[in-house]
């Protein structure tokens, strides 16, 4: 589904020299009289067919790194490389489903797998909330902190200085956001050891795999940022307890975590979002003030001074995202606090980062590979209307396109479900090796 479906009305582009058309197109033609495009947004729960697009962007992009094309070289295979998963501490003890070690939970039941109370709070009155939404909205900062540990724990393992281990080798990584049912998010990394140059060298012979998964354990448990607030006390915010680290095989073959699984794994998260853990996928606040409640100077009058379009006291969501939705919301309120933008990001839980990041030298990017995907494209219309031997500074492009609106009409909704539908059968057939007769 495309959600945001424009009308365009392009018109033509005549040769340069002779003034000659060489194609029309007009929206006149189309079944519905308009061009739709695609929206680009990554989210499944919003568009399935542009966030499978971006998972498979980001499916090449990782396995890139770790087998090399893309304009990386496939030395990297033989390069350290760890799969690692890092997550939140604990705020207070949560319903958990114990069956396969049969024990029962904390609440004293067993709970069946498809339970909602599994990972919500056993005691909600205790449960600290507050802790829960700053975490969330300090995570991107304690991985970038995260980082620069890892950093200083592979020089002193070495013995260098930063700037000597800076000289002798690069640390990169690719990393993608997913929410835990309990609200909460951790990070699924792939963290790689490069020469000085990058990808294109070798680090030394001393720097394995063994010795960054040790480095990775030294900085995880030394990462910590205190917060401290009038109104809330001090925070300190690290990591939780669990962390796991898993060597990448060089090969496919033999090993149990392959360059295709981790790739893919990694892609599957990237088009996730906070609406997983039972929460809302849209901001909360007032599009006319912003969230600020002020207009002008007055009450603003779409949402009476409120700030939010929907109240989220009354929102039609399970207790313990509701009520971690209010927290950030409450929160937002605090001036010592505005610099997180908590009320922007109460749907998110307040996590406000980015849900998939890369280092610089990793691999190449997703701009990069929707520009070659772009000029494939490109290419394929110019053969098929004969342009292909046309020199391109030869042409103009003359159009006209007119914004007509975002999303489906109903007659469209629709249309696009049977073609949806109609594709996962086609697929699901192709992978069962059904001939679909």
């Amino acid at each position: 589904m495309h959600p945001p479906h424009p009308t365009h009305r392009p018109q033509r582009h005549p040769g340069c020299r002779t003034g000659e058309p060489l194609h029309v197109f007009t929206t006149l033609d189309e079944p519905t009289g308009r061009l739709l495009v695609p929206c680009g947004n990554r989210r499944a729960n919003c568009c399935p067919p542009c966030s499978r697009l971006y998972a498979a962007d980001t499916f090449h992009l990782v396995r890139a790194g770790l087998t090399g094309g893309k304009g990386a070289p496939e030395t990297v295979r033989s390069h350290p490389r760890v799969f690692a998963t890092l997550t939140a501490p604990s705020f207070g003890p949560v319903h958990g489903n114990h069956t396969g070690r049969n024990q029962r939970c904390r609440c004293g039941n067993h709970h069946r797998e498809d339970d909602p109370a599994l990972s919500t709070p056993v005691h909600p009155e205790t449960y600290d909330y507050t802790g829960a939404v700053l975490w969330n909205a300090h995570a991107s900062a304690l991985w970038a902190r995260f980082t620069i540990y890892v950093r200083r724990e592979l020089a002193a393992l070495l013995r260098l200085t930063h700037k000597e281990l800076r000289a002798r080798l690069r640390v990169s990584f690719a990393k993608v956001a997913e929410y835990q049912k309990r609200g909460l998010v951790h990070f699924h990394a792939v963290i790689r050891l490069d020469g000085p140059d990058g990808p294109d060298t070798h680090p030394p012979r001393e720097a394995t795999a063994d010795l960054l998964t040790l480095a990775l354990r030294r900085a995880h448990v030394r990462v910590s940022l205190t917060l401290e607030t009038d109104s809330l006390g001090t925070h300190e915010l690290g990591w939780g307890e669990q962390l796991d680290i898993r060597e990448i095989g060089a090969f496919p073959e033999g090993s149990a975590l392959t360059d295709e699984a981790v790739a893919g794994y990694i892609a599957k998260y990237a088009t996730k979002g906070a609406e997983d853990s039972g929460t809302l996928d849209r901001p909360l606040t007032c599009n006319s003030c912003r969230g600020t409640g002020d207009r002008h100077g007055t009450a603003c009058a779409h949402c009476d001074g409120t700030g939010h379009h929907h109240d989220p006291a009354s929102l039609p969501l399970a207790h313990h995202a509701r009520q971690m939705v209010r927290t950030a919301w409450a929160l937002g309120s605090l001036t010592e606090l505005a610099h997180l933008k908590l009320r922007k990001w109460a749907h998110m839980l307040g996590f406000r980062g980015h849900f998939s990041t890369k280092s610089r030298s990793y691999s190449t990017t997703l701009g990069a590979l929707r520009d070659t995907r772009r000029a494939w494209r490109t290419a394929q219309t110019r053969a098929r209307l004969g342009l292909a031997d046309r020199d391109e500074t030869s042409l103009i492009l003359d159009s006209n396109w007119i914004f007509h609106g975002t999303g489906y009409t109903p007659g469209e909704h629709l249309l696009a479900g049977t073609v949806r539908a109609q594709q996962a059968l086609a697929l699901q057939l192709k992978h069962e090796g059904e001939t679909g007769r």
